[in-house]
């Protein structure tokens, strides 16, 4: 465990620097700001230590404010996204229209790890960009936040739907190869006994196993560089000087 007064803080760093973040250290107080680039767009993320509150705290802030007249309609959004939602949830300021996704643990009593970072910071950035879709076709559209959150749950289950086809189709094609490899081997097991008698004379019998194909590709994620934003910047007019809290 790390001691003194910094243990948050530092822990904080060692794990992003361990899992390849391009972070940058806010002068003066214990937070890192960073970029991420997910499937639905890209936001700011901060990650605070509350050295006197024992606490650590992820955010990821959304890179718009939501005008006056679609507020209400964005609070009901994250509203019924809240409800239910175990790790983490949504906040929303009514003043300037700022949203952003909450994730945070208390350690007093115990320590901080940096699995347990990884749990919040990722739980953070993979609902919030779960969620960026229905948030902006609310605010954009002409959708209630009913209608939005019914469509991200309809493309789950469509997801999920797709995934197990795709399992299945693949295993169905497994068995059917199989299949196809016996039956290969057989007819090469009697044309090869039929060749030995006549000395191997017509012997061009194909390898039954040439057509499979054992192909793979990986794919990956990249982090996203960070910008100039900071909502904790009272110097910034645009981030009306927002600090978490």
């Amino acid at each position: 465990m790390v001691s003194g007064e910094q243990q948050i803080f530092n822990l904080m760093i060692e794990f992003f620097e361990e899992d390849e973040w391009d972070f940058q250290w806010m002068e003066g107080m214990s937070i890192l700001n960073m970029g991420y680039s997910g499937v639905n767009g890209k936001w700011i993320c901060y990650a605070q230590a509350r050295e006197l509150q024992q606490q650590f705290v992820f955010y990821s802030v959304l890179p718009f404010n939501v005008p006056i007249a679609k507020r209400p309609a964005i609070a009901e959004f994250i509203t019924r996204v809240n409800y239910g939602m175990i790790l983490g949830n949504f906040e929303l300021d009514f003043d300037d229209g700022e949203v952003r996704y909450k994730t945070s643990v208390d350690v007093e009593g115990t320590e901080l790890t940096p699995p347990l970072i990884r749990q919040l910071v990722y739980a953070n950035i993979i609902i919030t960009d779960r969620y960026l879709p229905g948030l902006m076709r609310v605010m954009y559209g002409s959708i209630s936040a009913i209608e939005a959150l019914e469509e991200i749950e309809l493309e789950d289950e469509m997801g999920d739907l797709e995934d197990y086809l795709d399992v299945e189709f693949d295993d169905e094609t497994d068995d059917n190869e199989a299949d196809d490899d016996e039956a290969l081997f057989d007819d090469f097991d009697d044309d090869f006994d039929d060749d030995f008698d006549d000395d191997f004379e017509d012997d061009e019998a194909d390898d039954p196993f040439s057509y499979l194909d054992d192909g793979y590709e990986d794919e990956g994620e990249d982090d996203d560089d960070d910008d100039d934003f900071n909502p904790f910047d009272n110097d910034d007019p645009s981030t009306n000087g927002k600090r978490p809290s």
